[in-house]
């Protein structure tokens, strides 16, 4: 049965860029700029699912920090 999506956690890489990992699957990229880390996501899902198990939806969970000084 093929899932209708795949979720992808994303945070920003303490080292620059982005990283993302999906939930319930070995699947992780990194990338420097969101663009690009959405098409290697896009590979990534495609090099781990064959073509007629493949979620048809990926989402990706963007996850940030931000601290503010008082």
């Amino acid at each position: 049965m093929v899932q209708s999506e795949i979720i992808f956690d994303v945070s920003e890489s303490p080292e620059g860029g982005y990283e993302a990992r999906a939930l319930g699957y070995s699947i992780y990229t990194q990338a420097d700029t969101l663009d690009e880390l959405r098409e290697m996501v896009l590979d990534a899902v495609r090099c781990h699912f064959s073509e007629d198990s493949r979620p048809r939806l990926i989402r990706l969970h963007l996850v940030r920090d931000e601290v503010i000084p008082v």
